[in-house]
């Protein structure tokens, strides 16, 4: 068997340009991944805007 060990973590040091850096790549990283959420509702809008449609015409 294997012994559990508890895991404490106190505090965490990073220098602050590392994090600057980190943040910047975060901030470009983010803006692809825009475009893509975008592109994905926007498939889903036109989609269910075609349900809609075909449900609620009247003769």
């Amino acid at each position: 068997m294997e012994d559990k060990k508890d895991i404490i973590i106190k505090g965490v040091d990073i220098p602050f340009m590392d994090l600057v850096v980190l943040l910047v790549k975060l901030a470009f990283a983010s803006i692809p991944a825009m475009f893509v959420i975008y592109f994905v509702f926007m498939l889903f809008g036109m989609l269910f805007d075609g349900f809609s449609q075909m449900t609620f015409m009247h003769p």
